[in-house]
């Protein structure tokens, strides 16, 4: 049966109206949920608001860094150090490396960029910020429904959004209603804020349905793959943050890692590669496994018994793409009933790899302007206060001064290096030029046959690992029996298209080891979608070539639940 079909025979739908509906439960939209609350109190009026979850709980599919520029969440709770907010590890010391295949360069800290520098900033694990926000949003009276998706936009009869509806729950593989089948329920608003990260799945529909990209820089991306590890006392150094530049990528590759030393011996290694790469064979996951056999890399991690100094352990994985395109490729955030904020708009700031700043103050922008609205009497208009008041901001301002951060890299690491430290050092973020982009990340794959296949080593188990592996301890879980949420417009174009053409790179781009090229009875090949695998990092929805692949959401609660990420 189609979606139609079952509310057509088990419908309607119940529906539930709120002043202000926010989709995804992350730093913007909770951020936005407790602006509004602290409005109301402030102003003695009444604001209903509930935000959406499509994770078991606020965090589960919080995936960051993370360094936390602690500007934001001041000017939410001036006081969140006595609250309890955890942030607790203060950034101690700066690293910027660049590395070759055995050795590393470190840049003196006196020529690093104001952007590549952490003094102030706090190392922390954004999924636990995430929810310590969401329990100040529900001790504020804000509605928080974890495990409930919102798969679909509601619109009014003159084109507004008037809210969302949520998932149908125990449908099977089949399509068909089980016996724990239930119905969705339509959550009407007079706003709605999407906030749902990276290439979230309503906001791209909203962003195409209203054109709010027209004029815009295509977004660009970038996959973020982080591990969480506890290592030995003897060698962490408990607020140092390491960045790194160069192997094992190609001088053409746009990326880099990030080493934090959290509190507690634990220590979190990521890797980010940009996904408008050319090559097919390139795997980020691999890549990110090479890095860590790298020497000032896994020393941090590897044992040495005549040192008496034990093993690290690999406590948690997950994977998560990340905006990039910054300021030019921001979309307009503002439709007939509602916005767009933090990650769900593309505000990550890049060349800080830092967003949950910008997430939080973007969302605190919206809820302002919402309730200046609602105070007003409007409703299903456009909330025009809200990037007036973002280009009047100080997040304007930074990143106006990283708009071209992405773009110099597309010629090459060594002119982006070059360019970033003249516009960022030498003018201080104030350059007379601009640096457009023009194609979207997934035109940027070349023909197999152009490019040359990297042989990636085996895992050892000890620093590198296989995925499964990897996705197991990302705690990932989707109920078996219900429709694949990773869906192909037209099931023939993987093997006639991507295989023949690209060398199938869905097998190489996933980082959950989610697709497979099988042979049939036939001895015909078919791309097998393990969807279980998927830890929802939106990547092939974003990398396919021929943007045949389409994430939708799965039933609520399903996914990564992280913990400490």
């Amino acid at each position: 049966m189609t979606a139609d079909e079952i509310i057509a025979q088990y419908g309607p739908r119940e529906a539930m109206e709120y002043d202000v509906v926010v989709v995804g439960a992350g730093p913007a939209g909770l951020s936005t949920a407790i602006r509004l609350k602290q409005l109301a109190q402030e102003k003695g009026h009444e604001v209903s608001v509930v935000v959406l979850e499509k994770g078991s709980e606020p965090g589960a599919h919080i995936l960051s860094g993370a360094i936390m520029d602690p500007r934001a969440i001041t000017e939410l709770f001036p006081d969140w150090k006595a609250m309890g907010a955890p942030l607790n590890q203060p950034v101690t010391d700066d690293a910027f490396m660049f590395f070759t295949e055995n050795s590393g360069i470190r840049t003196p800290n006196w020529l690093l960029p104001e952007c590549f520098q952490n003094h102030g900033n706090y190392i922390v694990s954004l999924g636990d910020v995430t929810r310590w926000l969401a329990q100040q949003a529900e001790a504020l009276g804000v509605e928080i429904f974890p495990g409930f998706a919102a798969a679909e936009v509601l619109y009014t009869e003159t084109g507004a959004v008037k809210g969302v509806a949520t998932g149908n729950m125990g449908v099977g593989k089949d399509g068909e209603p089980t016996e724990n089948f239930q119905l969705g329920m339509e959550l009407h608003a007079k706003y709605t804020v999407f906030a749902e990260g990276a290439r979230g799945h309503l906001g791209k529909q909203v962003i195409a349905h209203y054109k709010l990209d027209a004029g815009k820089d295509p977004q660009s991306y970038g996959i973020g793959i982080k591990e969480l590890w506890e290592i030995d006392p003897q060698r962490h150094q408990a607020g140092f943050a390491m960045h790194s530049a160069g192997w094992p990528l190609e001088n053409d590759v746009y990326g880099g890692s990030f080493l934090y030393h959290a509190e507690g011996n634990q220590v979190v290694v990521g890797f980010v590669v940009g996904l408008d790469y050319t090559n097919p064979y390139l795997s980020p996951y691999e890549e990110f496994q090479r890095f860590k056999t790298h020497p000032n890399v896994r020393w941090y991690f590897e044992g040495d018994a005549e040192k008496g100094i034990t093993p690290g352990k690999r406590i948690s994985y997950g994977a998560r793409a990340i905006t990039a395109g910054g300021l030019l490729s921001l979309p307009k955030t503002v439709f007939p009933g509602g916005a767009l904020v933090g990650c769900d708009a593309g505000y990550l700031n890049a060349s800080r790899i830092k967003g949950s700043h910008a997430a939080i103050k973007t969302g605190m922008l919206a809820a302002e302007a919402a309730f200046d609205a609602l105070q007003a009497g409007r409703q299903h208009d456009e909330l025009s206060a809200y990037p007036q008041a973002f280009e009047n901001s100080w997040l304007y301002t930074e990143l106006n001064k990283a708009r071209n951060f992405k773009q110099w890299f597309k010629k090459g690491r060594n002119v982006g290096s070059l360019m970033t430290g003249i516009e960022q050092f030498v003018l201080r973020g104030n350059m007379p030029w601009t640096i457009h982009r023009l194609k979207p990340d997934h035109v940027a794959l070349r023909s197999y046959s152009e490019c040359k296949p990297i042989r990636y080593p085996k895992p050892d188990g000890v620093i590198s690992f296989d995925r499964l592996s990897s996705v197991f301890i990302s705690n990932t879980n989707h109920e078996e029996n219900q429709p694949a949420h990773l869906t192909l417009t037209d099931p023939t174009i993987p093997v006639l298209v991507n295989k023949r053409m690209y060398a199938g790179p869905e097998t190489r781009y996933c980082p959950a080891g989610v697709y497979e090229y099988v042979q049939n009875d036939d001895k015909t090949e078919r791309l097998q979608i393990n969807a279980q695998n998927c830890v929802h990092c939106k990547t092939c929805d974003i990398k396919d070539p021929t943007q045949n692949i389409i994430w939708v959401t799965p039933e609520g609660g399903g996914g990564p639940n992280y913990a400490g990420m």
